[in-house]
């Protein structure tokens, strides 16, 4: 079914076996196949976690996360984000890092500090 140019086919409706028609075509059954391991790529275990937060408590931000969490203190958004992206490279990463350390200010603002 995958390789068929049919839209039919490619929405899952049951071929008919017949040469014409909107579900023509060979009937055949799909085949349900396990998972592969490279589905797991880039999933983050318990223990890395773990890892990476005991470093973060240790070694702490870097001067450019302070700097950037203090433009995002004063509401400055947009700056923080350009700011950001000069430094990680992408506008992606950008935003994944502007992300993060928004939510450590809000988890600081919830301790109390």
């Amino acid at each position: 079914m995958a390789n068929s140019s049919n839209p039919a086919h490619k929405a899952g409706v049951a071929r008919t076996g017949l040469v014409w028609g909107i579900n023509r075509g060979h009937v055949t059954e799909r085949r349900v196949l396990a998972p592969r391991p490279a589905n797991r790529k880039g999933r983050k275990s318990e223990r890395v976690e773990v890892i990476r937060s005991v470093i973060r408590e240790v070694a702490g931000f870097a001067p450019y996360e302070r700097r950037a969490m203090e433009l995002i203190r004063n509401s400055k958004d947009k700056r923080a984000r350009k700011f950001i992206k000069r430094r990680v490279g992408t506008l992606r990463r950008a935003k994944s890092k502007m992300e993060a350390l928004t939510a450590v200010i809000a988890e600081q603002r919830r301790a109390g500090h």
